[in-house]
């Protein structure tokens, strides 16, 4: 199986915070990559612009540093990699001052898709986008790329939005959030409303729960100080979870249109009700003998801040009304898994007596690691002695599926950038929708606060805190085991 690589038009993309993690982990090796399949033109030009006084020379020794860092497996791609190095570009700039806003307009050229990526703090997005209108270098045409967190809450999401607003179009403006560009969560669209096998199933009367799992091994690392201020909820479930969450419960849009995906999205978060404090469980990650505790991490031995959350949630509409959303993400967990699992209900009535077992369809779709879809389904075990019933899975791991070519499925960063440059914003956030998260989420992280609220401590390697397994044994259910 052969991807088809469609190219884009020549651009010219800037990425401010150019010399920053962000941009040397991921954008440019990403960029890279799409360089390599033949995606990105030969023509098209890439300027790194941030604060560091450094010359185009200087700034291509460090994305070739990055490239052979963070992805060796391309850069035995020698020529290819010289040929790459050779399109970037670097203009040192203030970007709260008026230094190199002229010298970054000498360097762009008309007639191109003008691409801005504000891989920068979300202070610094306004004073941005204003220099970028002032001086001339963006246009009615031009788009903005601007990373999370967008705002800590309501309020500065609704600053953030206005801020933007006053100098860019919505429609030019794209709210990225890399979990929206992995495969597989393209292949739940795909999935849902390219077969009818799921789709009339896709509701209350037949899904018992979802479950929607981020786990990772990792403590907060160097991020404890923005880590602090943030907490699991802000940090994942208001855009990452919520993300998920949406695309697994949509309406069908009328087209695979931006906006109509987007407006389905919308619908859902609105739908949902407040979450009840009782259906909600907090976690801190406790020291270990090889790591420290959360509170050593960020150097607060008073916080209360969590590093893990499980929520149980309900969607008041038609399709899912009685059906249980339960949200589960954590750091420090047993293992690194994303997981989206859709538990369907017992048949109504088993032929087979009580000696057959308990067995239910599910839906596994993966997001991490080995990305791919598995169906469970319930068949008789081989062999003499009666019908005795097994689980057996129809595994579509998308390594497996596409053999030699499933190397060449574009890594998350990878997809987004070029659906920015081809004015794609289907897997991009709204400013409405971003504001509706923000709405739901606000009164949660109110009441714990107005409560003084304190995480329950966890083990490091566990699942998380007791208390997230008696959420599910309270309504008669339990969590997915998360492998190893």
């Amino acid at each position: 199986m052969v991807s088809r690589v469609i190219p884009v038009d020549n651009f010219d993309l800037v990425i401010f915070g150019g010399t920053g993690d962000l941009a040397r982990r991921k954008i440019l090796p990403g960029l890279f990559r799409r360089f390599i399949s033949g995606q990105m033109p030969e023509e098209a030009r890439i300027i790194g612009a941030a604060r560091s006084d450094m010359s185009v020379d200087d700034y291509r020794v460090m994305i070739r540093d990055a490239v052979h860092e963070f992805d060796p497996a391309s850069a035995k791609h020698k020529d290819c990699l010289e040929r790459f190095l050779g399109q970037l570009g670097y203009v040192a700039v203030d970007a709260m001052g008026e230094g190199g806003w002229k010298e970054l307009h000498a360097e762009m050229r008309e007639n191109t898709v003008r691409a801005f990526y504000f891989s920068v703090a979300p202070s610094l997005f306004g004073a941005i986008a204003e220099r970028l209108k002032s001086f001339g270098l963006a246009d009615d045409q031009s788009r903005i790329v601007v990373e999370k967190p967008f705002g800590k809450d309501l309020e500065t999401a609704k600053k953030l939005n206005r801020s933007l607003s006053e100098h860019f179009d919505e429609s030019q403006i794209y709210r990225i959030d890399h979990y929206l560009g992995k495969e597989t969560v393209q292949n739940l669209m795909a999935v849902r409303f390219g077969n009818m096998l799921f789709e009339p199933l896709w509701n209350s009367q037949y899904v018992d729960h979802i479950q929607i799992t981020v786990a990772e091994t990792v403590g907060v690392g160097g991020r404890g100080s923005y880590y602090d201020t943030s907490g699991a909820m802000r940090d994942m479930v208001q855009n990452h979870l919520m993300q998920l969450l949406c695309l697994i419960a949509m309406e069908p849009p009328a087209k695979f249109d931006p906006d109509a995906v987007r407006d389905e999205k919308l619908k859902v978060i609105r739908a949902l009700d407040p979450v009840e404090p009782h259906h909600i469980v907090r976690g801190q990650y406790a020291a270990s003998e090889k790591t420290p505790s959360y509170r050593a991490d960020v150097e607060n031995a008073r916080s209360f801040t969590e590093s893990f959350i499980a929520m149980r949630c309900q969607i008041s509409n038609w399709r899912w009304a009685g059906t249980p959303f339960y949200l589960r993400t954590g750091k420090r967990m047993k293992a690194r898994t994303s997981e989206i699992a859709v538990v369907f209900k017992d048949a109504p009535h088993s032929i087979f007596g009580p000696e057959a077992g308990y067995h239910r369809n599910v839906l596994s779709i993966r997001l991490q690691p080995n990305e791919g879809m598995t169906l469970g389904v319930t068949i008789k075990e081989p062999g003499p002695g009666g019908m005795r019933l097994v689980d057996v899975p129809l595994d579509m791991t998308f390594a497996e599926a596409l053999g030699p070519d499933a190397e060449e499925v574009p890594d998350a960063y990878e997809r987004l950038i070029m659906d920015v440059i081809r004015g794609n914003q289907t897997l991009f956030m709204r400013g409405d929708e971003v504001e509706a998260a923000w709405r739901w989420t606000d009164p949660i992280i109110e009441g714990w606060q107005r409560r003084n609220d304190v995480p329950k401590e966890y083990d490091t390697g566990s699942t998380g805190p007791d208390d997230a397994l008696m959420l599910m044994h309270r309504d008669g259910r339990r969590w997915r085991e998360i492998k190893e």
